[in-house]
């Protein structure tokens, strides 16, 4: 692969997320130049200056043992306009290729004396770039600069290109000593050997001595916490002091690095930091995690986002991922943190529906893909495939193993692959390992092929036999292709028992039967009621919500015509800014253009005014809800339209299958908050929100009723009854959080002098 090739790959990398995107880069050297040994060790000691945007630079590395540049040299890649300078007598440094790229890179072939394994360089010049949109749907996208030296703080990653980044060989150990302002911090991955304050400015230095994937640094002016965590670190890095948020990060630290150790093994890394950005951002790197001063404020993330950040230390972070096999890290990853968080609270099987929902809504026909083609999400259908398809994957294995084995596999893992790359089939060995079977079946079909199965249950009955009564069925797979192996939960609901009865159901082909003797009248028969399976749901099983808007293939917005010229243009711009929100296409109009509501796409109504509402109301009735003149009821909650703004989805009036959705706001002021907020408000059915801001202050799905996996079974009198499904049995979660270790709290402190 020549340079162009590379810079022009590299440049198509920026939506990828911030912990693959260093390690595919490396792929993209010649495989001929690698290192098929330790991991190359570089100490860098670098003087940045804010106010000028710029760094200059000494970077000394050791290639490992048996290691030759040969007469074509080493090649390496660092940010354009640095221009290096070999110090190391013998040697020289050759240009090949570029500028090219956001952020520009250029490429350089080092030639070093025979039997040189180190080599020192010197660069310098100006890191300095803007805010940019990062992602598909730039609704719910992230801005970042590719590369930031600046007054507000430094953002550099393996991806700016401020270090020399070398082909073949992803993994190196490093030091890295940094020069800096006084009353500025600087943050890396390992141990901190040197925190001091001169006349001169601040002097820090990190060291890692375990194999990373890239070195990331972040500086800026921090207020400094630190908690010990058993035998890590806890850290907090805010740019403004705040004892009691800091305290709330430390103990929460603590605390997941308690529970992740007991459930995978020991933390493999010195510390864990929650670092302030100077910008909105919610990234997850090698040992710290870089939430925004708005995100990291929020009361939920310390409880949702944070410990996803923490996990990512064992897989992504600590075990390596095999992007060319695919990236099972996310899935796993979500599973461990976000599921395991609902699972925790009773709301195990309400994750899994939103997860499934998701994947009915925005991976529709031709938009699938196979899990060993994900790499990283850049968008709502990658995100449904990469994560949600993952993550039920891991459930399913968990279902069929049980919780010791599963929790024994997890642990193979991570001992036999820490600090070593993993790809699908290493994954699939140490559960088999754990097992003791072979798990093919619980692999392939699910890694390998696209799609999902799609299930139908048939024609239930049951009679009396003896004193028990016989309940038969089918199961049949309706997608095109080959079946799915999936064991398919059922729970039936006996008479006079508030306990239903549980089994599951082997499906290797297209058909299966159920015969079940049960001990009393079945009423009622649920196929897959804790949503255990990955599958395309059907319409009936989940509620309208706002993601079968921002899935849809084809999407139209009515404005109201009725409304003024002000609210007019404003309802415009929001109808610009949502239809960035999906991977479909949009079209925006008028409601007086159009005579009746087309049945072949999702439709947004905008304003009270909006003359289709009412085919939107006479969709309310069935969820007790409505939208009167002065109040909206919200299932059994009302509020006044003043002051409040409105999001509500129905089904389609001529189209079950699709939605129709309201959006209804008392204050002109609140559409801009609307455009940045709902698209992260996606799974829901209805939310209400007050002020200009606005605040959400409520938000609900609508309940299904009419799920066609439920059968409703006659009574010994023929009559058919629609009972309400009897209690599954409790579920304990895959573990339980231990008691963090206790320790004593340093007191804050900024850069100078350590702690």
């Amino acid at each position: 692969m020549d340079g162009t090739e590379w810079l022009a790959k590299e440049a198509s990398m920026e939506a990828f997320d911030r912990r693959t995107a260093s390690a595919i880069l490396l792929l993209l050297f010649a495989a001929s130049e690698s290192f098929a040994g330790e991991p190359v060790h570089q100490d860098l000691r670098l003087t940045l200056s804010p106010e000028r945007h710029a760094v200059s630079a000494v970077d000394t590395v050791t290639f490992p043992q048996g290691f030759s540049a040969g007469e074509g040299g080493i090649r390496f890649a660092l940010h354009g306009g640095l221009a290096p300078r070999p110090l190391t007598p013998g040697s020289r440094i050759e240009k090949t290729d570029g500028p090219a790229g956001d952020p520009p890179v250029e490429t350089y072939r080092m030639f070093l004396p025979p039997g040189t394994r180190t080599v020192s360089l010197e660069y310098g010049g100006a890191i300095d770039h803007p805010l940019r949109q990062v992602g598909e749907e730039h609704a719910r996208g992230q801005k970042e600069p590719p590369g930031a030296i600046g007054p507000e703080g430094v953002y550099l990653t393996g991806g700016s290109g401020w270090y020399p980044r070398f082909p073949g060989k992803p993994l190196l150990t490093f030091r890295v000593e940094v020069r800096l302002p006084a009353g500025w911090g600087a943050v890396s991955q390992g141990e901190r050997e040197i925190r001091e304050t001169g006349d001169d400015g601040v002097r820090v230095a990190w060291e890692s001595r375990v194999p990373q994937e890239e070195i990331t640094l972040m500086a800026g002016r921090y207020t400094e916490y630190l908690h010990d965590a058993g035998k890590a670190k806890a850290m907090v890095f805010l740019r403004e002091r705040d004892d009691a948020l800091a305290a709330r990060y430390l103990d929460a630290t603590a605390r997941y690095l308690a529970l992740y150790e007991e459930l995978i093994g020991p933390y493999p890394f010195p510390k864990f930091a929650l670092v302030e950005n100077f910008w909105e951002t919610g990234y997850g790197m090698p040992e710290f995690t870089l939430l925004g001063p708005a995100v990291l404020r929020l009361p939920f993330i310390v409880d949702t986002s944070y410990p996803h950040e923490i996990l990512h230390s064992w897989w992504g972070n600590g075990v390596y991922i095999d992007y060319g096999s695919g990236n099972w890290g996310e899935g796993l990853t979500a599973y461990l943190s976000d599921h395991l968080m609902k699972e925790r609270q009773g709301a195990g099987a309400e994750y899994r529906q939103t997860t499934l929902q998701k994947y009915a809504d925005y991976v529709l026909a031709g938009r699938d893909l196979p899990l060993t083609e994900f790499r990283s999400r850049h968008g709502s259908v990658t995100e449904a495939v990469g994560y949600g398809k993952t993550l039920m994957l891991f459930h399913m294995l968990r279902q069929s193993l049980g919780d010791e084995t599963f929790r024994k596999g997890l642990r193979t893992l991570y001992r036999d692959h820490r600090f070593r790359t993993a790809g699908f089939a290493e994954v699939r060995k140490s559960f088999e390992e754990a097992a003791g079977q072979d798990l093919a079946d619980r692999f392939d079909p699910w890694v390998a092929r696209a799609g999902a199965p799609r299930i139908a249950v048939r024609s239930a009955r049951a009679e009396p036999e003896g004193a028990s009564f016989r309940l038969r069925a089918s199961l049949e797979q309706l997608q095109e292709g080959e079946p799915f192996p999936v064991r398919v939960p059922l729970a039936v609901t006996l008479e006079g028992r508030e306990a239903a009865w549980e089994t599951a159901v082997e499906m290797t082909g297209k058909e299966a039967r159920i015969d079940l003797l049960l001990p009393a009248r079945p009423l009622r028969l649920d196929v897959d009621p804790g949503f255990d399976l990955f599958r395309r749901l059907s319409r009936g099983e989940i509620p309208p919500a706002l993601t079968q808007a921002f899935g849809a293939e084809q999407v139209l917005i009515l404005l109201p015509s009725g409304a003024d010229e002000v609210w007019l243009d404003r309802w415009r711009k929001l109808a610009k800014t949502l239809s960035g929100a999906g991977p479909g296409r949009v079209e925006i109009g008028l409601d007086a253009d159009v005579s009746a509501l087309p049945a072949d796409r999702s439709v947004w109504l905008f304003g009270r005014e909006n003359r289709f509402l009412p085919r939107l109301t006479e969709g309310l009735v069935s969820y007790d809800s409505r939208i009167g003149e002065d109040s909206v009821l919200l299932e059994e909650k009302e509020f006044n339209r003043k002051g409040h703004a409105f999001t509500l989805a129905v089904r389609h009036p001529d189209n079950p299958e699709l939605a129709l959705l309201w959006i209804g706001a008392d204050d002109i002021e609140a559409l801009a908050g609307l455009g940045r907020k709902l698209p992260h408000y996606h799974k829901y059915s209805y939310l209400a929100f007050e002020g200009k801001e606005p605040a959400n202050v409520a938000k609900g799905r609508w309940a299904v009723s009419d799920s066609p996996m439920t059968l409703h079974l006659p009574r010994e009198d023929g009559s058919v009854s629609r009972v309400p499904m009897a209690a599954l049995a409790p579920r304990k979660a895959l573990v339980e959080a231990p008691d963090p270790p206790v320790r004593e709290r340093t007191a804050p402190g900024g850069p100078g002098g350590r702690r």
